[in-house]
């Protein structure tokens, strides 16, 4: 009877979870403005994603999709070379200091969205900077590069710390010894956290909605906001949704397959190791 219930309980928090999206997803193939109405099956929702929307130029859901890419990808790449530079200084700190580092590295976090937001708004107004494309993109990689850090730690953790200084007795610069014995044993840890990174980006909405500023800069949250204050949003969101998710899914099949044939190969140079010692 627990089994059954706790089984059950889980069932109901994935129909809970993913019912809407499965929702969102069928009605993706209907023409209908509204919402759960069924008018017939027709892609031509998802022929109008690169359309003009109803709204001006300068917000056009085109606009917001290909801003926050843009923004979502600098962001990400920035923030993966500068979050790596720090978990190699952070690693190779000792004792207090490296605690201390890490403890103000996991503070932004935690640290709740809409205060990062007003914080690094006030920051721009002190500082008379121009809002926009430029302090956007500036404060997605100041809240995207404790990700990188956080995922790279580990992966220094569990390098050998002698390679570094074997490759520079051997005559490396450290230049050299950073691109071809750090960066190579640290890139599975920077792919994840470019791939968090990037995901936190495209998802941000406080950070991005304090810092715009009024120029009229769209990602797309704030024009799904803007878009539901005045009523309803717009049918072309649905298929964006659906692809959106449809790219997420196949990227976690993708990496999870690709962590079992690494775990497995590593299981199999253990047991070929063990016997060769027998």
């Amino acid at each position: 009877m627990k089994r059954f219930i706790a089984r059950a309980y889980i069932w109901l928090l994935l129909i809970l979870l993913y019912a809407p999206i499965l929702f969102i997803a069928v009605f993706s193939f209907t023409e209908s403005k509204v919402l759960g109405n069924w008018t017939g099956f027709s892609f031509r929702l998802y022929a109008n994603l690169a359309g003009p929307s109803n709204l001006d130029s300068g917000s056009t859901l085109t606009s917001a999709i290909q801003n926050t890419l843009v923004i979502a990808l600098i962001a990400s790449v920035v923030s993966t070379l500068l979050g790596t530079i720090a978990a190699i200084g952070i690693f190779n700190l000792h004792g207090r200091k490296r605690k201390a580092i890490q403890f103000m590295n996991n503070i932004p976090m935690i640290n709740p969205d809409i205060i990062t937001g007003v914080s690094l708004f006030l920051l721009f107004v002190f500082l008379h900077m121009t809002q926009g494309y430029t302090s956007v993109t500036l404060a997605h990689i100041t809240f995207c590069t404790p990700y990188v850090v956080l995922s790279v730690l580990p992966k220094m953790a569990q390098m050998n710390p002698d390679i570094y200084d074997a490759a520079l007795d051997l005559g490396a610069t450290p230049g050299q010894a950073l691109r071809k014995v750090l960066v190579p044993q640290l890139y599975p840890g920077m792919i994840s956290g470019f791939i968090l990174a990037f995901t936190m980006s495209l998802d941000d909405f406080a950070v991005t909605f304090f810092t715009r500023g009024t120029i009229g800069l769209n990602t797309l949250s704030t024009y799904i906001y803007s878009d539901a204050r005045k009523g309803g949003l717009t049918p072309e969101l649905r298929p964006l949704m659906t692809i959106i998710f449809l790219i997420i899914l196949i990227l976690l099949i993708v990496i999870n397959l690709r962590q079992a044939r690494l775990a497995q190969k590593e299981e199999k140079k253990k047991w070929k190791s063990h016997l060769l010692g027998l």
